[in-house]
C-alpha cells in the first residue's frame, strides 16, 4: 500500500506541470570603446614594448586583446589601459587587430540563479607592424 501511495504521489507531482524557475539570461554589459593606440606602429624585430590603449568605458577588470589573445592588462583609469606586448608578437610585418573586452559579471546566484551581465568587446583598431 505504501508503494502504491508513493507511486501515485510521484505521478501526480510529475503531471502537475511544475518546473523549476529558470535563471535570468545575462543582461548586456557596458561596451568599451577604443579611441587610440600608443604607439600605433612598431618595426618587426623590435623588442617588447608597452602598449597604451586610450578610450572609454573600460571596466576595472578590462582586458586588452592582441590579435584575439588576452594580454595581462593594467587599468590606469576608466579611459586608459596598458599591456606589455612581447617581441614575438611583432616578429612578422602586418596589421594586428587590438580590442578591449569588459568581462561579464556573475549574477547574485542563489538557488534560482540570476542574470549578471554579458562580456562586451570593443570594435577593433589596427596596429601596424612594419
Amino acid at each position: 500500500m505504501k508503494t502504491i501511495s508513493v507511486l501515485l504521489l510521484t505521478m501526480v507531482c510529475l503531471g502537475c506541470g511544475y518546473s523549476s524557475p529558470k535563471a535570468m539570461a545575462p543582461q548586456p554589459g557596458v561596451t568599451p570603446a577604443v579611441a587610440q593606440l600608443v604607439p600605433n606602429t612598431a618595426n618587426s624585430g623590435d623588442p617588447q614594448f608597452t602598449l597604451t590603449v586610450n578610450g572609454s568605458n573600460f571596466a576595472t577588470n578590462a582586458v586588452i586583446n592582441w590579435n584575439g589573445a588576452k594580454q595581462t592588462t593594467t587599468r590606469m583609469t576608466a579611459g586608459q589601459l596598458t599591456a606589455t606586448i612581447p617581441a614575438t608578437a611583432i616578429a612578422t610585418p602586418g596589421m594586428v587587430p587590438v580590442t578591449v573586452t569588459n568581462p561579464g559579471t556573475a549574477g547574485s546566484g542563489g538557488i534560482y540563479g540570476s542574470g549578471g551581465t554579458a562580456s562586451e568587446t570593443s570594435n577593433a583598431m589596427n596596429f601596424t607592424v612594419n
